[in-house]
């Protein structure tokens, strides 16, 4: 078992999200690799994704901080649980958020609203995303719990 705060004491120079970032999904703890997306306000990769083999990876998306629409909903969701990934971290909002608290998937994200995303098939899948200070590359590890999300380098174990 980790906890993302001796995460950071022993590698100081770990990725941090940022704190903003509340849990929405049923677990709390979870981790895996990243699987990166860049999207703004239109979750056409995330729901490709979604129906494809999670194997315990973690979505980690750069929504662009948005608060003006949802990026993950409970369709979204049930697909990551069904598929077997790991868990969600979105620098966006998420909606449905009564239905996302009773699956067994880990989801971070800014806030909850009510506003489905467009659907503009935009976005990019496996490139170097931003979140706060923190660069996140498709295969580097992701560990959340109650204090946060650290991100390490692929080959920082």
């Amino acid at each position: 078992m980790y906890k993302t705060t001796d995460l950071c004491d022993q590698h100081p120079d770990a990725g941090v999200l940022p704190v903003e970032l509340r849990d929405f999904g049923g677990l709390s703890q979870f981790s895996g690799p990243a699987v990166t997306v860049k999207c703004f306000e239109d979750n056409s990769r995330i729901k490709e994704l979604s129906q494809t083999s999670g194997h315990g990876r973690i979505l980690v998306v750069d929504g662009g901080g948005s608060r003006r629409c949802a990026l993950l909903g409970d369709v979204i969701a049930l697909d990551l649980v069904k598929n077997g990934w790991g868990g969600a971290v979105i620098f966006g909002c998420v909606r449905d958020a009564a239905v996302l608290a009773t699956l067994s998937l880990g989801i971070k994200a800014l806030h909850s609203h009510p506003l489905k995303s467009t659907k503009r098939d935009e976005g990019q899948v496996d490139v170097t995303i931003a979140v706060g200070d923190a660069l996140i590359h498709s295969g580097d590890k992701v560990y959340a719990d109650e204090d946060g999300v650290v991100v390490l380098p692929n080959h920082a174990d």
